[in-house]
């Protein structure tokens, strides 16, 4: 009697959590793969008996749909460019930081993790002033050096590379957090040991400090690139996927599909093809990891 309550305990305790974690996140992911091989759009969801079984279809036309493979070039330009810069100007804000241990480290991490919590319209209201081709900050400053003008958000390459410096200024706060955390749980003794031993700055950077910091910087690359391929919030506020769908990404075309144009099959069947790269980017990363 005694035995059976202890074990059935646990699973009292952990039941809701489990429960929730299966209503609020597997559950949808199953009804959006079901979704996905439909071709359910709004009338469908106001009477089902419209919706239609369609197979992989949706699959095979996003692959010919030259808007989508458009996004899907974008967000891997965003990964690609983004993603490094964003670990490395983390942790370069980290080393500063962990220089100092007085009132100017409180004040700069403050100043550096502001950002991460404010809301993104507000950023979009100031950022767009400073990318203003006309009236903005950033081309006022360069013409005090002669330099023309630069569209910011109106030419594609340019926009694109814009909304990158834009997410890494956003996106520093919590990785810059993360880094500093692992730089200061790192036992002094080390550098005790490397300075006997007649090690210089670079020596004992390259050799103590990354190598002790190494989970930390899988966790933050791991969580940044998950974060970059599902790049959202800045293309949607500051351009709406353009100029010429050139700065759109995968998560904006699923929203556009799903919430703009109702076609709901086809927008699940774009949100599992983004499922599969996340969940093979991150299966490499930890296959790395652990040859490492």
């Amino acid at each position: 009697m005694n035995k059976s309550k202890f074990n059935i305990t646990p699973f009292l305790f952990i039941g809701p959590a489990v429960l929730l974690l299966f209503v609020f996140s597997f559950a949808p992911i199953l009804v959006s793969l079901g979704i996905s091989f439909t071709d359910m759009n709004l009338s469908g969801l106001a009477n089902w008996s419209q919706i239609n079984f369609v197979g992989l279809d949706n699959f095979i036309q996003l692959f010919q749909d030259e808007k989508f493979l458009q996004a899907m070039g974008n967000t891997f330009f965003y990964v690609i460019i983004g993603v490094p810069l964003a670990v490395a100007s983390s942790l370069l804000i980290a080393v500063l930081l962990n220089f100092f241990n007085n009132w100017v480290s409180s004040t700069f991490r403050v100043v550096y993790y502001v950002p991460s919590i404010t809301n993104i319209v507000a950023i979009a209201v100031v950022w767009s002033f400073l990318y203003n081709q006309e009236y903005g900050l950033f081309n006022y400053l360069l013409s005090l050096i002669n330099i023309d003008s630069v569209p910011w958000l109106e030419e594609p390459v340019v926009a694109r590379l814009s909304l990158i410096l834009l997410a890494v200024w956003k996106s520093n706060g919590v990785s810059m957090l993360i880094f500093l955390a692992a730089l200061q749980s790192i036992p002094k003794i080390y550098y005790e040991a490397a300075d006997i031993d007649g090690a210089n700055r670079w020596h004992k950077f390259f050799k103590i400090t990354l190598p002790s910091m190494s989970f930390a910087t899988f966790f933050v690359t791991v969580t940044t690139l998950i974060g970059w391929l599902q790049f959202f919030e800045e293309p949607f506020v500051m351009t709406n996927g353009g100029p010429l769908n050139g700065t759109n990404s995968m998560a904006l075309f699923i929203y556009q599909e799903g919430f703009q144009y109702s076609q709901f099959g086809y927008g699940a069947a774009a949100s599992f093809v983004l499922f599969a790269i996340v969940i093979v980017a991150t299966l490499v990363q930890f296959k790395l990891r652990k040859t490492d």
